[in-house]
């Protein structure tokens, strides 16, 4: 495809990264040997060390930056490029340094944190606790800051970087963080990195999230455990009472059931649906991954709404009764399970909470009762791909991966992009370039040493797109 250059400067820049690729991966590396679990107190110290790093890092490079104290594990906040009144964007970049656990650790085939560059049958990897999920991803556009700076002297715009240390462990300190700074991290657009190509290989900008609502419910029963011999038949089971109230939550065309569930679920424009027809995604290739085969969602929907556009209701965890080896004739006192919600659109996540709530409690017999306990609430998000910055990233992005890049969707929720949405007034762009085995949250994490390389290019090339004067 013919490639675009907005930017005179833009070339030295890439061949800076390409020269300077190993010198990267060191640095990649140093990050990765610090256990930044954010989850554990055990490793408090050391997410503050990590903290520690990434500001000398970004210190060293020239940047105005700092760690900053929360309840929590702290923030990483630097600022540089031109002055605020410069004819330039303003740009936020976020990502987060904190990385899950480890277990089961015997699954892992070295040191989690012991990081290595790997020779693969498929390319080299970058094997490490952390490497794709987020430190391998936020270094990319660090380095390409890097190269610019050590290149030119400078940044080609205004950027502010945002790093969090908790989004491992449910962000509890993000928003409080974000209404007290909103003046200082407020920027035109958000760019964040903790995603991944199309299908491995295309370039993609995320446009659609979908939100996510999490109930658990306890149906209680008899005031004990009892013997099925002596109680079975006259005593109410709960969990035959679950069972009912689990099966009706989808109909036989795999719609769901709950009153009003699609209030607020568009459908997609016919452009929007036409490109994502055009990426002739393989859904029996995607389920036959994991031994499936057949679409499960509702009827009449291509594979690419199901995923990205369309609302879910699964059933992620069930409890009650007897479930050791062997085998007990007990009739449980109480029944639970958990229940997750993907939300599009505008659905509101409080009000089918109460839908959900009042249909289930209509349900329990009157020898049962039933309990819920809530497990977060967030609306989808969708992005104004009209914005000045979506085409010009979209052509940039286009241009290093030679292919065009696509806005797909999301069926994951990132509730960041929500967040800066509602706290500083601004659209994000989220462009990762990690991929389907990257095993993130798993033993044997990696991180292709393709996707740090052609990402620390892909972000040169987009911070130059968005510099450059039309």
């Amino acid at each position: 495809m013919t490639q675009t250059n907005p930017n005179p400067l833009l070339p030295a820049v890439l061949d800076r990264i390409d020269a300077d690729l190993d010198g990267a991966l060191d640095r990649l590396l140093a990050l990765l040997r610090i256990p930044s679990i954010s989850t554990d107190p055990a490793y408090k110290a050391d997410c503050a060390r990590a903290a520690d790093w990434l500001v000398e890092d970004l210190t060293a490079m020239g940047f105005d930056a700092s760690k900053r104290p929360t309840p929590g594990h702290p923030m990483v906040v630097a600022h540089a490029g031109p002055d605020a009144g410069a004819d330039v964007p303003h740009l936020l970049f976020y990502g987060h340094y904190d990385v899950q656990p480890v277990d089961p650790l015997d699954l892992w085939d070295r040191d989690p944190f012991d990081p290595q560059v790997q020779d693969t049958p498929k390319g080299r990897v970058i094997r490490a606790r952390g490497a794709s999920d987020d430190k391998g991803q936020l270094m990319t556009f660090v380095e390409a800051c890097r190269a610019w700076t050590a290149e030119h002297g400078s940044l080609p715009c205004r950027i502010t970087i945002f790093f969090e240390g908790e989004e491992e462990s449910g962000s509890p300190s993000l928003v409080p963080f974000l209404k007290d700074n909103a003046d200082e991290l407020a920027a035109d657009v958000a760019l964040i990195c903790d995603t991944g190509l199309f299908a491995d290989k295309v370039p993609a900008i995320i446009t659609q999230l979908r939100g996510l609502l999490g109930e658990e419910l306890t149906i209680t029963g008899p005031a004990k455990d009892l013997h099925s011999g002596m109680y079975g038949g006259a005593a109410m089971n709960p969990i035959r009472v679950l069972s009912k109230v689990l099966a009706s939550l989808h109909d036989d065309t795999g719609r769901i059931t709950v009153p009003g569930f699609y209030d607020g679920v568009p459908e997609i424009p016919a452009d929007l649906r036409g490109a994502w027809e055009g990426l002739s995604f393989d859904h029996k290739g995607f389920l036959g991954e994991v031994g499936l085969s057949e679409l499960a969602g509702e009827e009449g929907r291509m594979a690419l709404e199901m995923l990205w556009s369309r609302p879910t209701c699964e059933i992620n965890g069930i409890k009650g009764g007897y479930t050791g080896d062997g085998f007990k004739t007990v009739l449980p006192s109480q029944a639970s399970a958990k229940v997750s919600f993907r939300l599009v659109g505008d659905q509101d996540p409080h009000r089918i909470r109460e839908a959900f709530r009042t249909m289930v409690e209509g349900m329990i017999p009157s020898d049962c009762s039933v309990s819920f306990k809530a497990h977060g609430a967030s609306p989808a998000g969708r992005m104004d791909t009209s914005g000045p910055a979506f085409e010009p990233a979209r052509a940039a992005l286009g241009d290093e991966w030679n292919m065009p890049a696509a806005y797909v969707g999301c069926g994951g929720s990132i509730p960041i992009a929500g967040y800066f949405k509602t706290h500083l007034g601004m659209d994000a762009m989220l462009i990762g370039f990690g991929r389907d085995d990257d095993q993130i949250h798993s033993p044997n994490e990696k991180y292709d040493v393709e996707s740090f390389h052609k990402g620390m290019r892909s972000w040169a090339r987009i911070l130059a797109a968005l510099s450059a004067k039309t």
